[in-house]
């Protein structure tokens, strides 16, 4: 339910935030599926998935992992990725995100991938980056960074599989100057098609 904290809410049409908000679940007129619509003014609340932005970061061979301090999957490593904030470029984002967790400034290459979390509602785009200046440390989202070699990479500690994804496409396109960006894996793509195809 839309929010201002502490239970209340605030429509369009109100002036101050309503403890006991007039929003209601029902289909809105034009639409395909149910919706929070206010029933004084007719707003809807459109919930909407989340973006992720993120980056596989190469230097000199080497990939930037991040070791997540925060969780879920505290200890695991990762690439520097997180949630696009608002009015925020999807770009700037993964630039921000690898400042905030690896104190790294990086140069984003190209897209490398898109990735579809439907089962929590994520979107995830992943770039191809460089860094600008080789000095990462921990940011307070990670327990440490490492600049690894791919033999290195700790595959049975990486934290959730679009990870995976990320660090397998990355290597699919390594030395390509142009590329189609990737998306999930043929049998994560079989599981999201629903019948029929549509």
């Amino acid at each position: 339910m839309p929010g201002l904290g502490a239970g209340a809410t605030l429509c369009i049409t109100m002036t101050a935030p309503d403890p006991d908000p007039p929003f209601i679940r029902k289909v809105p007129q034009g639409d395909d599926r149910e919706r929070l619509v206010c029933d004084d003014c007719g707003f809807v609340y459109y919930q909407n998935p989340k973006i992720v932005v993120g980056s596989v970061v190469e230097h000199r061979g080497r990939i930037l992992l991040c070791r997540r301090a925060i969780p879920p999957r505290v200890g695991y490593w990762t690439i520097p990725a997180g949630y696009l904030e608002l009015n925020e470029g999807a770009e700037a984002g993964a630039r921000r995100e690898a400042w905030e967790e690896a104190t790294a400034d990086i140069a984003i290459d190209q897209l490398l991938a898109v990735y579809t979390i439907a089962r929590i509602s994520q979107v995830q785009l992943i770039y191809r980056a460089g860094l600008n200046a080789a000095e990462v440390a921990a940011g307070p989202e990670s327990q440490e960074v490492a600049l690894l070699a791919w033999d290195e990479l700790p595959w049975d500690e990486l934290a959730f599989p679009s990870v995976h994804w990320a660090l397998k496409h990355f290597d699919e396109v390594r030395g390509q100057t142009a590329f189609a960006p990737r998306v999930n894996p043929a049998e994560v793509l079989e599981r999201l098609t629903p019948p029929g195809g549509a």
